[in-house]
Order: C-alpha cells, then sequence, then structure tokens
C-alpha cells in the first residue's frame, strides 16, 4: 500500500500530469455541450443520439474528429488516473469515511475511463448505443435467477447517483473541490454548477427509473441509457419543455467543467 501511495502521490505532484488531467475536465465539457445539443433536437422533433455515443459520432463527423477523439480518450484517462490516485491518498482520518472517499474516487474513475473506451471505439471506427446496450444487459440479467431483483437493484443504485447529483447542485457541495475567485465570476461558476449538477442528475435518475420499470414489466425493451432517458422525458407532459431544460442544464454543465478544469483543486 505504501507503494501504490508513493506511485500516487508522485504522479499528482507532476505538472504535466496534471496539466493532462485538467484537459480531461474541458472534453468532459465538450461532451455534456454536445449531448445537450442533440437534445435540444429531441425536444424540437428532430432525430440523433443523445447520449456519449451520440456526442462521439457528432464529433468523429466533424474535420480532425478522430484526432478530437483520441484527445478526448487521453485526457478522460489522466483524470481517471487522477482520481484512483485521490483514492490511495488516504487524506481521511476516519476509517467509514477513508472507504466512503476511495468508494466515490474509484467509482469515478470507472466512469471515465467507460466514456474514454466510448472514444477510443469511435476512434477506431466502431459505434455503440447506450439503450441497446442497457436493454441487452437487462434481458440478460432477466433470464438469471434473481434477475429481476438485481436489475431493481442497478436501476436504485443507478436512481441514487442521479439524486447525489442533484443534492451536490443543489447544496453547492462541488465548491469544497474548487479553488474559485470572488466576485462575479465565483457567482457566475457556483450558478452554473448548480444548474449543471441538478440538470444531470434528473437525466441519470430518470435513466434509473427506466431499469426498474423494466424490471416490474418484465420488459427489456423499457430500459435504456441516456438517450432513452432524455426520450422518455420528451414523452411526459409538458415533455417538450421538460427536455429543453434539462438539456440546456447539460450545456451549462459542460460551460461549469471549463471552469472546472481552471479552478479544481489538484
Amino acid at each position: 500500500m505504501t507503494t501504490a501511495k508513493n506511485a500516487a502521490r508522485a504522479a499528482q505532484e507532476s505538472p504535466v500530469f496534471r496539466t493532462i488531467a485538467r484537459i480531461g475536465y474541458v472534453v468532459l465539457g465538450v461532451l455534456h455541450i454536445v449531448i445537450g445539443v442533440i437534445a435540444i433536437s429531441v425536444a424540437m422533433g428532430g432525430g440523433g443520439q443523445a447520449d456519449q455515443g451520440g456526442a462521439m459520432q457528432t464529433i468523429r463527423d466533424t474535420p480532425a474528429g478522430v484526432f478530437a477523439l483520441w484527445a478526448i480518450a487521453v485526457g478522460l484517462v489522466a483524470l481517471a488516473a487522477w482520481q484512483i490516485a485521490d483514492a490511495f491518498l488516504e487524506r481521511q482520518p476516519d476509517t467509514k469515511k477513508k472507504w466512503g472517499h476511495r468508494a466515490k474516487y474509484l467509482g469515478t474513475a470507472a466512469a471515465y475511463l467507460a466514456i474514454a473506451a466510448t472514444a477510443i471505439v469511435y476512434a477506431l471506427g466502431g459505434s455503440s448505443n447506450s439503450s441497446e446496450s442497457s436493454q441487452t444487459f437487462s434481458a440478460q440479467l432477466m433470464s438469471t435467477p434473481g434477475g429481476l431483483f438485481l436489475l431493481v437493484l442497478v436501476g436504485l443504485v443507478v436512481f441514487a447517483v442521479g439524486v447525489a447529483f442533484i443534492i451536490r447542485g443543489a447544496t453547492r457541495a462541488f465548491e469544497k473541490h474548487l479553488e474559485l475567485p470572488g466576485g462575479t465570476v465565483r457567482r457566475g461558476i457556483v450558478t452554473f454548477g448548480v444548474v449543471g449538477y441538478i440538470a444531470k442528475g434528473i437525466a441519470v435518475a430518470v435513466t434509473g427509473v427506466l431499469f426498474v420499470v423494466a424490471a416490474i414489466t418484465h420488459d427489456a425493451q423499457t430500459a435504456g441509457g441516456l438517450d432513452a432517458a432524455l426520450h422518455a422525458l420528451a414523452e411526459l407532459p409538458f415533455g417538450r419543455v421538460i427536455l429543453w431544460v434539462v438539456a440546456a442544464g447539460l450545456i451549462i454543465y459542460g460551460v461549469f467543467c471549463f471552469a472546472r478544469a481552471r479552478y479544481a483543486r489538484m
């Protein structure tokens, strides 16, 4: 463990590694903005895959898109490595808080690595669909003993993650991870963070609900990823208005990620 901690500390003290990790926040912002724009298209009755895969496809179709995808992958891998390093640096004196600290950062790192893997798939000419993957996963899980219970559990975990995003935004808990300037700049960044976290939380929470509904109805087709969640929002009463708000919130979260790249405590 000491060796791991020393390696983590050495990595975090590297200016080059810190810079690449900050770039990870930038590319994360770009992805959320692109997803938000696609979601607006869906709200207006247009097509598009409003998730990470759709964002990757949009980026790949631009000039130098493949290069951009590789840059996204590198930035997110560096950001994931930074989170893993944070998990090994035991800054929490309380044992329970220490393990909660590790679980949080390792979970975040896993999410960044998954997005980086998607970027690599698209950079190599492949493609993915979060809704189809979720439906396949749900169907396979429901076919196993106790699968319905596990699917509900997955849905509740995803829903809880969404609620955590909403709480983090509403309570401005993200501020403690930033070194913000004062005045108008601080107020603007905090406002963007509050709106962005709540919007993303709503989208993630709806994704979790879809998994639970799939288990209750025994219909794997009901389950889906972020794209399915946003389409589900559009089908609600006043859903197009709600989707507009969530889409705008995702774009705002993307802009917040740019500020996070500059002011994150690293």
